[in-house]
């Protein structure tokens, strides 16, 4: 029986499979050198160009890499530093009066208050709190939804500009008597000042610094309200006749007009002393002053140096 021939070998050259892998192997170093490539569009956005760390992606805030393209913070403002001075300089007064005196300036843009070492001493106010008691009046009157009548602004008017004294109690009465001061030591934040209970409006004590404080408080709007405070600093720029004294008396002519006021005084003679008060209020500022001293040197004595202390204290004008 004749054998069958065994088939001859086939080629040994290279399998399809292994082109194929060999094939993989080449385009993926061809595509790890593209990413490495500077300008490549494949270039790895993780890969490190000069002078540029990376940072870790779960760092990033959104906000630019570059610090050039941040932006600058603004300076905080510094409005004091631009503030005009006031026209008074803090000093330590010696001067050649006597008896006690004491005096006090609030700075109305700042709330700084400047003073005599002695600037939280109280008097007895006399006819300065007479101020407070309008202010009180009108206040209360348009809180209750009231127009004062011509009448009552007409008293108002009296009291401020000449010190009526009459129409300063009728007034005091209907606002409850030293109930009224009680609401000035609370809605004016006095820190010195107390009420004199059952002795009438003249015997509230008060200090400079708080009398400066009751400037402000009524400059401001709290002591007459809103509707009435404007009207209230216009009488006080009219006081006249004996109560127009003091403070504003040592500023130029002119700029009197601008200066609200208003002063008290009496001789207290169970004390046998002259209390003497000065407020007044400017556009920037508020001031008190006061001196007390023996019965015998009369009124003038008093007034003419709440007009010298305030000279004193003013900044020379060069």
């Amino acid at each position: 029986m004749a054998r069958r021939r065994a088939a001859a070998p086939t080629s040994r050259g290279t399998s399809p499979g292994k082109l194929i892998a060999v094939a993989a192997i080449l385009i993926g170093l061809v595509l790890v050198s593209l990413r490495l490539l500077p300008g490549s569009p494949f270039e790895s956005t993780a890969a490190a160009r000069w002078g540029e760390p990376v940072a870790p992606a779960e760092r990033s805030t959104g906000s630019p890499t570059d610090r050039r393209e941040r932006p600058t913070p603004a300076p905080s403002p510094s409005p004091e530093a631009e503030l005009e001075p006031l026209p008074f300089a803090a000093k330590d007064l010696d001067l050649d009066i006597d008896g006690w005196y004491s005096w006090s300036v609030l700075d109305r843009r700042t709330g700084e208050i400047i003073g005599s070492d002695n600037m939280g001493e109280t008097s007895t106010t006399a006819s300065l709190i007479k101020s407070w008691i309008v202010a009180d009046y009108l206040r209360r009157t348009a809180d209750a939804g009231q127009t004062p009548s011509d009448g009552k602004l007409a008293d108002a008017t009296k009291i401020i500009r000449d010190s009526d004294n009459t129409r300063t109690e009728q007034f005091y009465n209907s606002l409850g008597r030293s109930a009224s001061i009680t609401r000035l030591l609370s809605l004016c934040k006095l820190t010195d000042s107390s009420v004199a209970a059952d002795r009438g409006w003249s015997r509230t004590n008060l200090s400079p610094r708080d009398t400066a404080r009751l400037g402000q408080c009524i400059a401001d709007g709290r002591a007459a309200g809103p509707k009435w405070t404007k009207w209230l600093l216009n009488e006080m720029k009219q006081v006249r006749g004996t109560g127009d004294f003091g403070i504003r008396k040592a500023f130029p002519p002119a700029e009197q007009k601008t200066i609200a006021i208003k002063n008290g005084w009496v001789d207290r003679t169970r004390e046998q002393e002259m209390h003497i008060n000065c407020l007044a209020i400017g556009d920037t500022w508020t001031m008190g002053v006061m001196v007390r001293y023996p019965i015998t040197k009369g009124y003038e004595y008093g007034m003419k140096n709440c007009e010298k202390i305030t000279e004193a204290l003013l900044r020379d004008p060069n």
